[in-house]
């Protein structure tokens, strides 16, 4: 085992003080908030104009009616926000980010590859988030130019994510009135100044119904790799089932709305992108909804750099265990990956929109077998016991640097899901006999979960615990 770490000397935080931890487990005498912190966390974090965008795929890319784009939204983001929600409990309990957890699964090292991926993720999300605040806000903001809004977004995103968690939570609780607001007053205008669409005539096509519940799905499992990072500060007996409950709801509930104001404003105007859409549904209330739903962006940008950045300092602390990063650390690596996402933000493409849907597709291909293995392993395999100390230990402590089973189990999880793919990149055998039906997540998780539970009980020693283990070694030494 490595030597202890001696803990950071910290008062607790505020939203007005810069965060001192990162990596490093929360002590029980610096956990503060209560369950209900996690509903306006994740209900204001997903009213954005990119939620909204992606609401709009139903009916501009996936091409279906309102009826079926509704169904495909509430089923998919209530389906998907299980995954995410199971992940969200197990901060309170453990007190880690969700990615240095990951290494009860994979090993010190074989986690590697995962935490970088989502590091990739988090970025690429926010300079999704920058382009459409960029192609949003000078619309509504006379004299403003693309390129000055993704500057002030990415910098009012990047001083949440340096103060810190308290600030991120304060700053999505004020998104969750402004912006819900917002989107109660678009739903009542457009529907009070225009007819809804007429009623598709033409047969269901399954296969983009299933596209539209899979980008659904996907939108609720992409923030399982971080929804730790924003329970762990909780009291230990926050419990699980509050912590999944508010999260679920928040989550769930956030995306559904906005997402259904984007399916209603591509079924009202599919030609038109989804700025130019609801400033011509919502007239001048354009002026105030748009700002809000941009700002909103900022909220949701200042998560994913969070993450990010705790997934850097988490690769860089592997081949440095006993560095203990802190607030300046935090500070320069948020810089710099805002400066990588607002280059990436202003050399966009113009194909936004299909760009952003095969993004989200190829995301759902890494981050199912993930999910299913690290959900499965905690609450079924190890039962939430985990020795954290080996978290950080140079050499993964009693989880070792490779965890050749889950990391196995990993690559067969996304092989499996070949087959099933269909998107504008790549359509599998399956997926054309299906009529271009994604399924892949399904395949995935049907295959993942139960592969790893089985593989995993025939390694585990019946005898003991991971704490017993531990207790065991300590009276050795």
């Amino acid at each position: 085992m490595a030597p202890s770490i001696a803990p950071i000397a910290e008062r607790p935080d505020h939203p007005a003080t810069v965060e001192q931890r990162t990596i490093q487990q929360i002590p029980l005498d610096q956990r503060h908030g209560r369950a209900r912190d996690l509903f306006t966390l994740w209900f204001g974090a997903n009213l954005t104009m990119l939620t909204i965008a992606t609401g709009a795929l139903c009916t501009s890319i996936f091409h279906l009616s309102l009826a079926a784009s509704l169904f495909a939204i509430v089923f998919g983001n209530l389906f998907g926000a299980i995954f995410m929600a199971l992940h969200a409990a197990q901060g309170p309990h453990l007190g880690v980010p969700q990615m240095i957890q990951t290494r009860g699964q994979f090993g010190a090292r074989g986690a590697l590859a995962v935490i970088a991926f989502v590091a990739i993720m988090d970025v690429g999300f926010f300079a999704s988030n920058l382009v459409l605040s960029g192609q949003t806000l000078h619309r509504a903001l006379p004299g403003t130019t693309p390129d000055m809004a993704v500057a002030a977004v990415a910098l009012i995103g990047t001083l949440a994510t340096i103060f810190g968690h308290d600030l991120i939570h304060s700053f999505t609780r004020a998104m969750s009135w402004v912006c819900g607001l917002a989107i109660a007053a678009c739903f009542a205008w457009i529907l009070w100044r225009n007819p809804l669409p007429a009623a598709a005539v033409t047969p269901l096509a399954i296969g983009p119904l299933l596209g539209a519940i899979s980008t659904s799905v996907l939108w609720q499992i992409a923030y399982a790799p971080y929804v730790s990072d924003y329970s762990r500060y909780l009291p230990k007996e926050t419990g699980t089932r509050s912590a999944f409950w508010a999260s679920y709801w928040g989550c769930a509930l956030g995306s559904i709305a906005p997402m259904a104001l984007g399916a209603l404003l591509g079924s009202l105007f599919p030609t038109q992108d989804i700025s130019e859409s609801l400033a011509a549904a919502t007239g001048r209330l354009a002026y105030f909804a748009i700002p809000a739903l941009t700002l909103s962006i900022a909220a949701a940008s200042a998560i994913s750099l969070y993450c990010a950045v705790l997934s850097t300092i988490a690769i860089i602390q592997t081949f440095a265990p006993a560095w203990q990063a802190g607030s300046a650390v935090r500070t320069s690596l948020s810089v710099a990956l805002a400066g990588l996402a607002v280059a990436m933000a202003l050399f966009a493409g113009p194909h936004f929109m299909e760009s952003y849907t095969n993004f989200l597709l190829l995301l759902l291909y890494v981050m199912v077998p993930w999910t299913a293995i690290n959900l499965v392993d905690y609450y079924l395999i190890r039962h939430g016991d985990y020795d954290v100390a080996s978290f950080l230990a140079a050499d993964g402590g009693i989880y070792g640097k490779y965890n050749v089973p889950a990391l196995s189990c990993y690559g067969i999880g996304i092989l499996v899901q070949l087959p099933f793919v269909s998107n504008g990149l790549y359509s599998g055998p399956m997926a054309r006999l299906l009529n271009g039906a994604d399924l892949s997540w399904i395949a995935g998780l049907v295959v993942v979960g139960p592969l790893y539970y089985a593989v995993m009980r025939a390694k585990q020693s019946p005898a003991k615990s991971p704490t017993d283990r531990v207790r065991d070694q300590k009276h050795m030494g």
